[in-house]
């Protein structure tokens, strides 16, 4: 296998969001976004309890683009303005169609909140392309115990196969375009190449520990935690360097389109922002109580 050369090395600093902190390793300044993919943050681990609970998203509209929740630790509530309620837990995706437009909230379960416990996550943006941006929206919630696994010849690398194809192994989540993505966990010394389709844009993070990219790069948490991939070669291979490392794999066909975004809008030009806007404040997004 010819491998992808590596484009970008970065590393995944902590910025403030209202009143937490949170990763956010695209957009950066050295990263304006890996198309399709628009923003990523990694939320967490936050300790949650009924005197420290930060983490409660009250109703807010989307529009232009796919907002994504992979759940790591916790348990979060969704609601949205499709009448959706689910109780999203640890190692769950939530995959969001913002399309045309919704209103959502989420936040930590009330028995969640009682109890106390450790919250983590990953937010991302996928976006979609110009002929889909007014598209009906849609909510996916898929259990972690529904999506179909790949395993390396040592059982040391086990692969999560979330949405697209590796190997012949497909994922749960209907996509609106032709993307991957994987959830990985790597014992110490495990190995496995993946392949990478010749069109897309692909992005590897690092949640947890440590791996080898390539045997040439080290990912290591608090250290560089991201690697955007050239599109010239067929795949990467990956070794565990830790006791236990945890990695998000994405991949897509970019669409080569102007992007422009304002707070929760990802559309192609500044009227299109306007729109949304106006559609939004005119109830044309649907309607979510507060409480």
């Amino acid at each position: 296998m010819k491998l992808n050369t590596i484009k970008t090395v970065s590393r995944s600093d902590f910025v403030n969001m209202g009143p937490i902190q949170l990763r956010q390793p695209i957009p950066t300044r050295t990263i304006d976004n890996i198309d399709p993919f628009i923003l990523l943050h990694h939320y967490g681990p936050y300790e949650i309890s009924e005197l420290n609970n930060p983490f409660d998203l009250g109703p807010h509209p989307h529009r232009g683009f796919e907002p994504i929740t992979f759940l790591i630790e916790g348990e979060q509530f969704h609601r949205d303005s499709l009448g959706n309620e689910s109780v999203v837990k640890a190692g769950d995706v939530q995959w969001t169609t913002a399309g045309r437009g919704i209103i959502h909230a989420e936040a930590p379960t009330k028995d969640f909140v009682k109890k106390g416990g450790t919250l983590e996550g990953i937010q991302l943006w996928l976006n979609l392309p110009a002929k889909k941006k007014m598209i009906e929206a849609n909510y996916q919630h898929v259990a972690n115990h529904d999506f179909r696994l790949v395993t390396s010849d040592d059982s040391k690398v086990k692969i999560q196969i979330i949405a697209g194809e590796l190997e012949g192994v497909y994922g749960r989540i209907k996509t609106q375009t032709t993307v991957n993505a994987f959830m990985i966990d790597v014992e110490l010394g495990g190995e496995f190449n993946f392949a990478i389709p010749a069109s897309h844009h692909s992005t590897i993070y690092l949640l947890k520990g440590e791996v080898l990219i390539n045997a040439a790069e080290n990912l290591k948490l608090n250290e560089n935690q991201l690697i955007e991939f050239n599109q010239d070669g067929e795949g990467f291979s990956i070794k565990g360097n830790a006791e236990m490392s945890k990695l998000l794999f994405l991949s897509g066909e970019p669409f080569n389109e102007p992007v422009t975004t304002y707070g929760p809008y990802v559309m192609n030009t500044q009227t299109e922002i306007m729109e949304a806007m106006r559609d939004y404040q005119m109830g044309k997004m649907g309607f979510l109580p507060a409480n």
